[in-house]
């Protein structure tokens, strides 16, 4: 565990189904009503995808970046079915979390923009180190933002970046869950390993199919045999999460070496699928790039360019550093479905990985090439 003296306080906050929630406070619309945000279904013909959905849409199943005709066959809207599809209003969005993020950084020594609906918040300084006047602080800033704004968020709060990330999505929505320095064994005890950020898909399974499918389980085995099943770097990073070990660094400043990746469509596509489909590509060249360079990142990025040359570029940050491929496609796919818009062609996407780190055992030449 991290010595007192260099024990951090991190708060993370999670808009709840943030898109979904603005359009449902601007238009007035009934929670309980299934609402899909994206392109338009065309009565389940369409080819576009989801952009979000509010969490009565989610019972069915539906969720960002799914073909809007699957959602449509999921839950169709009148007269066919309960939901309601619209194009999302974009400038909404980024006016509503401009608003959050003022009321979140207000408090806080070190605040950190994740997101258009997320932010890390270092409150150690303005708790003087009191747990309990974190939590006391959380329940503030979430009323504030509810009062004010009709929002509802989730709160985190933990000594590390990923504990504090994990934690926001233990109570949502509209939830705040805290995890204790001396509680970090037990909030790991029994929990799947695909609850841990940074542990996608491919690697749950892997694991799942050694017979590890909770984290308590994967930590027994301890560093030397998990690396040899998995390699020195996931083991090492692994063990420090689960132990409470990992960054608890929260900054505003964005690294200025990156990697990144363009394609230029010969024809403008209005097929937005198809758009997609390239944009898993250059993810996973980016991603095979970095991995030859002994690097990895906690940026992704997602830039589009239509017809007439407007671009526009959005991002996420994730807890820690990773390079694995199926964490920054479901990244870059959740990016391009929140932010497309779906009456435009698309002349140019790309995707970026940003705030790299390098490994202390790892040498490269990335930065003398870029």
């Amino acid at each position: 565990m991290n010595s007192e003296s260099t024990r951090r306080i991190l708060i993370h906050c999670d808009l709840d189904a943030f898109f979904a929630a603005v359009e449902t406070l601007h238009h007035g619309f009934d929670e309980s009503i299934p609402l899909v945000i994206g392109s338009d279904p065309k009565q389940g013909r369409g080819r576009g995808i989801v952009s979000t959905c509010n969490y009565a849409a989610r019972v069915y199943g539906i969720r960002s970046a799914m073909p809007i005709s699957e959602a449509w066959r999921r839950c169709p809207a009148a007269p066919f079915g309960p939901a309601r599809y619209i194009r999302g209003t974009r400038g909404l969005y980024s006016r509503a979390s401009r608003k959050v993020m003022e009321l979140l950084r207000e408090p806080s020594s070190a605040f950190e923009k994740a997101s258009i609906d997320e932010a890390y918040l270092d409150v150690t300084e303005a708790v003087a180190g009191d747990w309990d006047a974190a939590f006391a602080l959380a329940k503030s800033l979430q009323s504030t933002i509810y009062e004010r704004l009709g929002l509802t968020a989730s709160f985190g709060i933990a000594s590390t970046r990923v504990l504090a990330k994990m934690s926001s999505e233990v109570n949502k929505p509209n939830g705040i869950y805290r995890v204790l320095p001396d509680e970090v064994e037990a909030f790991f005890s029994g929990r799947s390993v695909r609850e841990i950020p940074g542990i996608g898909p491919k690697r749950a399974t892997q694991l799942a199919e050694w017979g590890y499918t909770t984290a308590d389980e994967l930590q027994a085995l301890g560093e030397l045999s998990l690396s040899r099943l998995t390699g020195e770097r996931f083991a090492s990073w692994f063990l420090k999460v689960v132990e409470g070990e990992s960054s608890n660094v929260v900054s505003p400043v964005r690294s200025r070496k990156s990697i990144g990746k363009e394609h230029t469509f010969e024809e403008d596509q209005y097929d937005h699928e198809n758009v997609l489909d390239r944009l898993v590509e250059l993810v996973e060249i980016v991603i095979e790039r970095a991995n030859g360079l002994g690097v990895s990142g906690r940026l992704a990025e997602v830039k589009i360019r239509y017809t007439g040359f407007e671009t526009h570029a959005s991002g996420r940050s994730i807890p820690v550093a990773m390079d694995d491929s199926a964490v920054f496609t479901r990244l870059a796919t959740t990016l391009f479905a929140n932010s497309v818009d779906s009456e435009k062609s698309i002349r140019l996407v790309g995707f970026r990985l940003g705030h790299l780190e390098v490994p202390p055992s790892r040498q490269t030449t990335l930065f003398e090439e870029e």
